[in-house]
């Protein structure tokens, strides 16, 4: 599977009069790559979401009269893991029978279905525990078979719990879940439908989910499905929490929780960054790093988010770029890093619009060539124009040993900049989460006077050749981290679908910038 840049190319279906043959055969490769609206084609690996209690075999007279379920996102990411959780659930129970109910409450360490993580694998939660009124109680793991489960044994976590008549009685779980992502996105949920098995409807329920940091629409994802997440509407936000309330309702699995969010891990590296370019704003290579993780949680395989959140990142990687080639104006690995951001939007966008806006790609090409004037065999500049000259033919042509971009000779005159305000203030300033006592230095856009026109006519277009001897520019640009890329496996007609694809626009890795 390609990775970081090769994910979002576009074949241009709808302009720039390609073959209706052609058109038409690439859209049915699309239909088939981008079922709907989903943005991931393989889910990575399941791990076993949180659930209420579920009472023994017996049918009971006891009811969930309310439940209350902190997520508690944990800052610190062991290796190996992509995200951890501390999940507590506080239920009170009423037995509402005229006598005393002795059982046995169980607690599914793995999958309460019987589903597996999708490689067969049956992973479990970790450090469970129970306390009945206060006080703990004893927890032994038990093998039995779970609803749907078939023949499959399962572990389960099993306590005794005695539910005195006409009376409420306090119960308490905790135990640490892993979140399942992909980079640069995780995501963590809650089985509401288990709670069915108690008598009538659950009372009320409140969950909520902590942060480390301030919750805000950039680190979580409401509006829009990442592939395998959707985080559950209805939720406020508070502080560092995403908090949903539920009142007298018979759970069913359309009640299960999920929230979508950035990896704790990356968050937490843009909230560094903002306060190294707080305290130093002079620094190119912070606001280049800034920018980059910008673009980074911006990022789907195959496209970009498109919710409120993603749009005012986008803005901001913009701005960061920016401010780094204003600084750095030297360094062509930022401006081919800059120019990457702004071809991944172009291409996104031209999806959805029979009138594309070229006007990112035009600053997109003019990006490359100031990298490829500073450093001709920059080798993230060539890997880009190799994409472009097959995902757009029309704008970057290779001659030989040299690239033609074509779209260069139609004059773009100004470009969109973005440019910090003398005064600190901007149109920006509620895209940035404030910091404590350091606030972010902001970027403010200033709008395009002119477009140009397209196609271009018979102009010979901009030529640049990667020199033979020409070193490529040494810079102190830290080396990116790579893409985590889940392979969950696919079926015969997906991966053919991806060889031709592949074949087709012929991707590059993992750019730097």
């Amino acid at each position: 599977m390609m990775i970081a840049n090769s994910r979002f190319r576009r074949v241009n279906i709808i302009s720039f009069g390609r073959a209706a043959g052609v058109s038409l055969g690439l859209l049915i490769l699309l239909s088939i790559l981008f079922p709907g609206h989903a943005l991931a084609d393989i889910a990575p690996p399941d791990q076993p979401p949180g659930v209420n209690l579920l009472p023994g075999d017996e049918s009971t007279q006891v009811r969930m009269l309310a439940e209350s379920v902190l997520i508690d996102v944990l800052a610190n990411t062991p290796a190996g893991s992509l995200g951890q959780a501390r999940v507590t659930a506080h239920f009170t129970m009423q037995n509402l029978g005229s006598t005393d109910e002795k059982m046995l409450v169980r607690f599914p360490l793995t999958f309460w279905n019987g589903a597996n993580d999708g490689f067969g694998r049956f992973p479990e939660i970790k450090n469970f525990a129970a306390r009945v009124n206060g006080r703990a109680a004893p927890v032994r793991r038990v093998e039995v078979k779970g609803p749907g489960s078939s023949d499959t044994s399962l572990p389960w976590a099993e306590f005794e719990v005695n539910f005195p008549a006409g009376k409420e009685l306090p119960v308490e779980v905790s135990y640490l879940t892993e979140g399942v992502g992909e980079y640069p996105f995780i995501s963590f949920k809650y089985i509401l439908g288990t709670g069915a098995g108690w008598r009538d409807s659950i009372g009320e329920a409140d969950l909520t989910l902590r942060l480390p940091y301030e919750a805000n629409n950039q680190n979580v994802i409401f509006d829009e499905q990442i592939g395998w997440s959707q985080t559950t509407p209805g939720s406020s936000l508070m502080g560092r929490e995403v908090q949903w309330k539920f009142n007298n309702f018979e759970p069913s699995s359309a009640d299960n929780l999920e929230v979508s969010l950035v990896m704790p891990s990356i968050w937490m590296k843009v909230l560094q960054e903002r306060t190294n370019i707080t305290r130093n704003p002079d620094n190119g290579e912070a606001w280049g790093r800034l920018g980059k993780l910008y673009k980074e949680i911006i990022s789907y395989r195959r496209g970009l988010r498109q919710d409120s959140g993603g749009q005012e990142l986008y803005r901001l990687s913009v701005a960061a770029y920016e401010k780094a080639l204003a600084l750095l104006p030297k360094d062509a690995l930022w401006h081919a890093g800059f120019a990457d951001l702004l071809y991944r939007n172009y291409n996104w966008s031209q999806f959805f619009t029979e009138s594309p806006d070229h006007t990112d790609m035009l600053r997109a090409l003019d990006e490359l060539r100031l990298s490829m004037e500073l450093s001709p065999n920059n080798p993230k500049a060539l890997e880009l124009l190799d994409d472009m000259k097959y995902a757009l033919p029309e704008a970057v042509r290779q001659e030989g040993d040299h690239y033609v971009l074509l779209w260069l000779t139609a004059t773009p005159t100004s470009r969109p900049t973005y440019t910090e305000t003398s005064s600190g203030g901007s149109d920006l300033s509620s895209l940035t989460p404030t910091l404590a006592q350091t606030p972010t230095p902001e970027m403010t856009p200033t709008s395009p006077t002119s477009t140009a026109t397209f196609p271009p006519t018979d102009l010979p277009g901009l030529i640049f050749t990667p020199s033979a001897t020409q070193p490529v520019l040494d810079t102190a640009t830290p080396a990116a981290e790579s893409d985590q890329l889940t392979v969950c496996g696919a079926n015969i007609g997906m991966i053919a679908a991806l060889f031709f694809v592949g074949w087709l626009w012929k991707g590059q890795q993992g750019m730097k910038q």
